[in-house]
């Protein structure tokens, strides 16, 4: 189960347990009970999440995977601009 924290109608984060959640926001279900507006703004910060984390890769040129993080940081760029956004997500 996917736990969503909101804010009025700001979404502040997902959270794969209860325990992980923020107690004073309002916790709501699983994903299939979210919007498809919803949907696309929790992915839209995990695609954010995913560049920010793969950042390190791009000043080092020799790394053998190099070639491989920047198709998959081209991959999530381009995402939400495919027949695939929202619901499957680009893999490394």
């Amino acid at each position: 189960m996917i736990w969503i924290i909101k804010n009025g109608d700001n979404i502040l984060g997902v959270f794969s347990s209860m325990e992980e959640a923020v107690s004073q926001v309002e916790i709501f279900g699983d994903l299939s009970e979210i919007s498809n507006e919803e949907l696309a703004i929790l992915q839209r910060a995990w695609r954010n999440q995913e560049l920010k984390d793969t950042d390190w890769i791009v000043p080092i040129t020799d790394h053998p995977g190099r070639d491989s993080y920047l198709t998959y940081r081209t991959n999530l760029r381009n995402w939400p601009t495919t027949d695939n956004f929202p619901d499957t997500k680009p893999t490394l």
